[in-house]
């Protein structure tokens, strides 16, 4: 109880990921902008698809919580990141430290496990597309959301109670610019090895059975594809599908490395440009690629374009 309260009482030291780069005003005009692109991208997404009525169907709607996700991750941690420019380092609070956590893992899980839910909207649709409209009708999908936040809620509520239930006596420079589970087990001098290997399978768990819903759906979707007669069906299927390969392959290389590649196969520097890559990176080439690679969403666009337009003549 003595090292909990202890731990309370004291603040994190974050070490800015501008320290480690010789070009710092550079490396911060780039972290700014793609925050910027980020946000008015997942925002305008969120907009088309409440907006347009030709939008308002199941894969859409899952699409609108996988950008609602993408907005909020990169507010974690960015902007106080950016803030503290040109600081070396910088001190957040035990409650701020465990904010970043618990929403930092929840949102995390809650994505992959909506990633996995979206695959199995595609193959519904492409399998079975006559039972589409029963089987991911609007409670089915509005359950669906539901269950991958609850899953997110679960895992953070959990995550963030262990970790900041170590005591950390020693050195309480977490060499990473926020606070990430991994990086804060570094510091603590509680004896976490149990934890870290519970991390490690509770990571395969978590990571690799929406991973295997969702190879196994495209699977068969790719094997549907490949017996239709129309170019043009053909064609869409491979496109909408493709978008969504993608974005699975972009968030799980990241979540992979972090939580299942044993901690002495990283390195500090490796861990910040992954969380980068997951936090900032990721959230913003998201909507870059439904939107580009998809036909509905561009015409939805152009639609809001021309209203804007006419409004301003």
């Amino acid at each position: 109880m003595g090292d909990m309260n202890q731990s309370e009482s004291s603040n994190f030291i974050l070490v800015s990921l501008f320290s480690r780069s010789g070009s710092h005003e550079l490396l911060l005009s780039l972290v700014a902008a793609m925050f910027i692109i980020g946000l008015l991208g997942n925002t305008i997404l969120l907009f088309l698809i409440r907006l347009d009525s030709r939008l308002h169907t199941p894969m859409y709607y899952l699409l609108s919580q996988l950008s609602l996700l993408d907005v909020c991750f990169p507010l974690i941690t960015i902007p106080k990141m950016v803030s503290e420019f040109p600081k070396k380092e910088s001190l957040i609070s035990f409650g701020g430290c465990a904010a970043q956590i618990f929403f930092l893992t929840m949102m995390g899980v809650a994505e992959g496990v909506l990633l996995a839910l979206m695959s199995y909207d595609r193959f519904v649709a492409v399998c079975h597309p006559l039972q589409y409209p029963v089987l991911m009708r609007h409670q089915v999908c509005i359950f669906m959301v539901a269950f991958s936040w609850l899953v997110g809620v679960l895992n953070g509520s959990i995550q963030t109670s262990i970790t900041l239930n170590f005591s950390y006596c020693a050195s309480r420079v977490v060499d990473h610019f926020f606070c990430e589970v991994p990086a804060l087990l570094e510091i603590s001098c509680s004896d976490t090895s149990m934890y870290e290997l519970a991390l490690s399978v509770s990571g395969v768990l978590i990571l690799m059975l929406p991973l295997l819903l969702i190879i196994t759906s495209y699977g068969l979707v790719l094997r549907a594809v490949l017996h239709m007669h129309s170019q043009e069906a053909r064609n869409k299927a491979f496109t909408t599908c493709s978008s969504h390969i993608t974005v699975v392959g972009l968030f799980y290389g990241a979540a992979v490395f972090m939580y299942m590649v044993p901690s002495s196969y990283h390195s500090p520097y490796q861990d910040n440009m992954v969380s980068l890559f997951y936090s900032l990176i990721t959230p913003t080439l998201n909507p870059l690629i439904y939107s580009l690679r998809n036909r509905e969403v561009r015409i939805a666009f152009l639609k809001l374009l021309n209203k804007f337009r006419n409004r301003q003549n």
